[in-house]
């Protein structure tokens, strides 16, 4: 069986296709383009509109160019309108979340095949190991939490993945050592809420316990956090990272606005104070500490003044990036049925200001960061250098992919080897 994945979306979905995939691998798929596979499967997103409409295109062109191929759709759009997913030329089988962990079997079902061994770690006999360098990867998501139990009124997430449900540590441990076999250095520890890690285990735990079980694991990689939502960022949890040089000094606190007015609005359980709380005590308790945010622009009822809040706070926060996203509506959640909606001038004109804001803030992180010294992952060729507090720079080419290395910033997103003070 010849397969290909394409995945949209977040870090829990890539961390999905990940695990779709080593299932594959261990009942003897080989992965090939998808204009030459016999089985393609799509890994939908549905946060945005653009996200489905990012979906149908990719079916219709997959579909074009391999009319022989069986689709299979999962993810969070395959869950919210699977009637709709169907419809869409050359798909064999819906697949919602509920039934992603079965997909290779399914996929082996749409084909006819009966299904083989199911392997232990995707490492299978029969098809190749999953490694740094396959399909451009260097860095390894695990997902150790799905599910939502939040009610941010703006969101369909949680009706799409469900309640939270938490992997337990041993279960971690032992995907973090599949990764080390295969070569990986640096893994990403994802969930679609996850913060709420541990909560629903027979024995309720915090993420800070997960995230000391792995700093004590032993295993040789760097762990990486992924989106954090403010109030779960503790005191625990940024004075581990602080005293840790196994967790990489990079946390992404999703703020999503800086009125009070409209955080209440979009049922976020915070107020722009303990956000800048949070990400203050981050900035002065984490050496060289890099802090993303998310804000939502042209949200229902947002007034010009709000507008000018989340700016102006925004050029005084101590970020290094913002992702700035215009509102979209999410038939079924509270917000698509709020009115006063944001003329859509409006909502562009905002966006242009607040990434404005953001491309300030990087270039000041990144002027801040010249003269410092880090460990960093070769990516691609060699040729670019990950750190921590996720700066890619350029580096002269004298190592191979997947390699840890001394570096220097010289400028902004470039840097030398200590023993090159030329280079």
């Amino acid at each position: 069986m010849n397969y290909a994945i394409v995945s949209f979306g977040c870090r829990v979905n890539h961390a999905d296709a990940l695990a779709i995939e080593s299932a594959l691998v261990a009942r003897g798929g080989h992965v090939a383009p998808a204009d030459t596979a016999d089985v393609i499967i799509v890994n939908s997103c549905s946060v945005t509109a653009a996200a489905d409409q990012g979906t149908r295109q990719a079916v219709r062109r997959l579909h074009r160019d391999n009319p022989g191929a069986r689709i299979l759709v999962t993810g969070c759009y395959a869950t919210r309108a699977a009637g709709e997913v169907a419809g869409l030329p050359g798909v064999a089988r819906i697949v919602e979340n509920g039934e992603k962990d079965r997909v290779a079997d399914l996929a082996l079902d749409a084909l006819g095949l009966a299904t083989g061994d199911r392997g232990d770690d995707g490492g299978g006999a029969c098809g190749t190991p999953i490694e740094p360098g396959v399909a451009g990867r260097t860095a390894w998501t695990l997902r150790v939490q799905t599910g939502c139990e939040e009610a941010c009124s703006y969101c369909i997430i949680p009706r799409t993945r469900g309640a939270s449900r938490s992997v337990a540590i041993d279960d971690v441990r032992h995907e973090i050592d599949v990764a080390v076999a295969r070569g990986f250095k640096e893994v990403a520890i994802a969930g679609v809420h996850l913060g709420s890690w541990g909560r629903d285990l027979a024995t309720p735990r915090a993420l800070a316990d997960l995230l000391r079980a792995l700093d004590g694991h032993g295993a040789p990689v760097r762990y990486r956090i992924s989106s954090l939502e403010p109030m779960d960022c503790t005191d625990d949890v940024i004075d581990l990272i602080a005293s840790s040089p196994r967790i990489a000094p990079h946390l992404h606190l999703p703020m999503q606005h800086a009125s009070d007015r409209m955080l209440a609005l979009m049922r976020r359980p915070y107020t722009r104070a303990q956000f800048d709380r949070v990400v203050r005590r981050a900035a002065d308790t984490i050496p060289g500490v890099a802090i993303g945010t998310d804000v939502i622009v042209g949200f229902p009822g947002e007034r010009e003044d709000d507008a000018r809040a989340t700016a102006s706070y925004l050029s005084g926060a101590p970020l290094s990036h913002v992702h700035v996203f215009p509102y979209s509506d999410r038939p079924g959640t509270e917000a698509s049925r709020m009115g006063d909606r944001v003329h859509g001038a409006a909502v562009r004109d905002r966006a242009w200001r607040l990434r404005a804001v953001s491309r300030a803030l990087q270039d000041s992180f990144a002027a801040s960061q010249v003269g410092t010294r880090h460990t960093a992952l070769t990516l691609e060729d060699g040729s670019v250098a990950l750190t921590g507090n996720y700066q890619k720079l350029r580096v002269p080419l004298r190592h191979s992919r997947n390699t840890w290395v001394p570096v220097i910033v010289t400028s902004p997103g470039t840097a030398r080897f200590p023993d090159d003070p030329c280079s």
